[in-house]
């Protein structure tokens, strides 16, 4: 989760002055940002911006495969030798690899807004449930009959919900993942992803209800969980859910009560 990811790199090089930078990126090659010093990296939805002390920011997005891994400075893992290896920043005890990165830019902080404008509010900032909340909701009443799996993973509904609560969170309240988002309470939903996603900053990802679980029999009635497909090509993702739990026709309309037993 990208927030454990955040922490990972503040715990390395938050108040460190960088040592060493490689940004492999088409037009950053030459970007310089040695001796600068990390003050923090700040998540939204799934992108990350590692800010700096000259007033730059260094955005990222992992996309499907990119994850940032943190390694000893001078071991040879820190060498960062692979080609899969797409961004390096270090201070004299800590590296940090961007590998398989699927964004990365350098902007002034001042503009960083402008990455993250066309996105809807993150869904685990400390803010969501106080405005937040209530803007996701109504850009979610804007996708009317989409189907519900399809919203909750368009980022500019809400930020930061992925595959896994997606499945999650619609197997939580019983609800066909594709139903049209106009018969879901959305308010709900959100709640219930924001809940769990919570859970798993706080105690590490345990094993999901549906999640990469097809073929194998669903928790709560034995049924098999099967696998489907959400949004369309290029951008599809896999579903995975119960046909009984969340058979066609079920989820929690707005005012309605959705039976949640385990």
């Amino acid at each position: 989760m990208l927030r454990r990811t955040a922490a990972s790199l503040d715990a390395a090089l938050a108040g460190r002055r960088l040592v060493r930078a490689d940004l492999r990126w088409p037009g950053l090659s030459t970007a310089d940002l040695t001796d600068r010093t990390v003050l923090h990296t700040r998540p939204y939805g799934k992108h990350l911006l590692t800010r700096l002390d000259d007033g730059r920011t260094l955005h990222s997005h992992l996309r499907m495969d990119g994850v940032w891994r943190v390694v000893p400075t001078g071991s040879p893992r820190a060498a960062a030798r692979s080609p899969r290896v797409r961004a390096l920043l270090a201070d004299d005890r800590s590296t940090a690899l961007g590998v398989s990165l699927g964004m990365l830019d350098l902007v002034r902080t001042s503009d960083e807004h402008l990455l993250v404008a066309h996105l809807g509010p993150d869904i685990l900032d400390e803010r969501f449930e106080n405005g937040g909340l209530a803007e996701a909701e109504e850009r979610w009443r804007s996708m009317r009959a989409t189907p519900v799996c399809d919203v909750l993973l368009d980022q500019r509904v809400v930020a930061g919900i992925g595959t896994i609560y997606l499945a999650e969170s619609l197997f939580a309240e019983r609800i066909h993942p594709w139903t049209p988002a106009d018969e879901v309470d959305a308010g709900r939903v959100l709640l219930t992803a924001r809940a769990l996603m919570q859970r798993s900053v706080a105690r590490g990802p345990g094993p999901g209800k549906v999640h990469s679980r097809a073929g194998l029999p669903c928790p709560r009635c034995g049924t098999t969980v099967q696998r489907g497909t959400a949004r369309r090509p290029p951008q599809e993702r896999p579903v995975f859910w119960c046909p009984v739990c969340q058979a066609a026709g079920t989820g929690s309309l707005p005012g309605g009560v959705a039976d949640r037993r385990d």
